[in-house]
């Protein structure tokens, strides 16, 4: 699955979230296997560090770029070079395309954060938790498509995915 494959639509209702600042979902407990995935898959992108984040709830994690990385887009990112981060329950925010986010919602995988027009970056949305594997791997693309629309890369899921052992 690439950001040129169509999403599937994401099974059952839309979880509940936060009206307003911080913006999560709410109401739920992440199961701890498929957590424990996401850590591993998000951290195994080239160039990622798992750090404290710098602009979200305490406990919230940061996917955050390193120095070497040039990015595509920039202006993407709010604070360091944090271009995307997981929350405790397991929900993401990161930035897609504007179309790539459009069809995430679309599909029910996110929705927009409530300041994404506000600051002018159409594509930020809140990916909501992953309920089983096969949920984190439409999770995982979106993460990947994020970092490559930020990046400039063409990082393939598939590959990624194989090519790391699974480290708990």
């Amino acid at each position: 699955m690439s950001e040129n494959i169509k999403l599937p639509k994401r099974a059952g209702f839309r979880p509940p979230t936060t009206t307003g600042m911080p913006h999560m979902q709410i109401r739920l407990t992440p199961d701890p296997e498929v957590k424990a995935e996401l850590f591993r898959r998000a951290y195994s992108l080239p160039g990622v560090s798992n750090v404290a984040t710098r602009i979200s709830v305490p406990g919230a994690r940061a996917l955050w770029l390193s120095e070497d990385l040039v990015l595509a887009h920039e202006e993407l990112i709010l604070v360091g070079r944090e271009f995307a981060h997981i929350h405790p329950d397991g929900s993401l925010h990161v930035t897609l395309s504007p179309e790539r986010a459009k069809e995430a919602i679309e599909a029910q995988w996110a929705e927009y954060h409530p300041l994404a027009q506000q600051i002018g970056i159409n594509g930020m949305v809140l990916l909501y938790t992953p309920r089983n594997m096969q949920e984190l791997d439409v999770i995982f693309q979106l993460i990947i498509d994020s970092y490559n629309f930020v990046t400039g890369l063409s990082i393939q899921a598939d590959k990624l995915v194989k090519s790391h052992e699974v480290v708990m």
